[in-house]
């Protein structure tokens, strides 16, 4: 049987807390890494501790990432947005490995987010209240149905509860995600040069030491 991988790439998200309710989801539903584009630090509130159970990984730039999920993971990249062609998700049209990007949660996917996607669904609405969903609930929505298509095998359950496996032993900085000595170097440059979209704070700073001190992770690189 075909075991197939999902990942959710992590870009321009404007509310920061919302990569730590994004992580609690990935643990859900089963995905393989969180991919982090820009800056490596981030708010894990909202994860319940689940941030540990997920791999972590980061690239400085959109491209970087493309290459990575398309020559190292046999990916595509699938855009959750409602644009032109896309397709219901409830309608499964999933063909292999699966990258979700998901868009900002005001302005949606950028111009160049839409250039490195393969394919895009949304999520049909039935009520009239709003415009759209928060990205982390659309999240959820679209990683429970590419579970459903992949065959993805539930969790046990203890009563009410799904159960939770140990926490893994926490490796490295608190809410950061490591990367090589090369890495780093390349990051300060970048820093320094004022980079993408992604490496500075709410305000508009340079934020080297802002790491969250909320909750445990463990962000490793391979």
């Amino acid at each position: 049987m075909v075991e197939f991988e999902c990942y959710v790439i992590v870009h321009n998200i404007a509310k920061r807390h919302n990569i730590g309710t994004l992580a609690r989801s990935a643990t859900a539903f089963g995905v393989t890494e969180l991919i982090l584009v820009g800056r490596r630090d981030f708010n894990a509130f909202g994860s319940h501790g689940s941030a540990s159970h997920v791999r972590f990984r980061h690239f400085h730039s959109l491209s970087e990432a493309r290459t990575y999920l398309k020559e190292e993971k046999d990916c595509e990249i699938c855009g959750v947005e409602i644009a032109e062609g896309a397709s219901q998700v409830n309608e499964h049209p999933f063909k292999k490995n699966t990258a979700f990007l998901l868009g900002n949660e005001g302005t949606g996917l950028s111009a160049k987010e839409y250039e490195i996607c393969d394919f895009f669904v949304y999520i049909p609405q039935y009520g009239c209240g709003t415009a759209s969903l928060n990205v982390t609930v659309a999240a959820s929505i679209v990683l429970h149905h590419f579970g459903v298509w992949a065959g993805f095998s539930e969790r046990d359950r203890d009563g009410s509860k799904f159960i939770v496996a140990d926490r893994p032993v926490r490796q490295g900085r608190r809410n950061f995600c490591a990367g090589t000595e090369e890495s780093i170097v390349e990051e300060r440059k970048l820093r320094k040069e004022s980079a993408e979209n992604g490496f500075f704070d709410e305000n508009g700073n340079g934020n080297e030491n802002s790491s969250s001190d909320l909750l445990n992770g463990l962000f490793l690189n391979e």
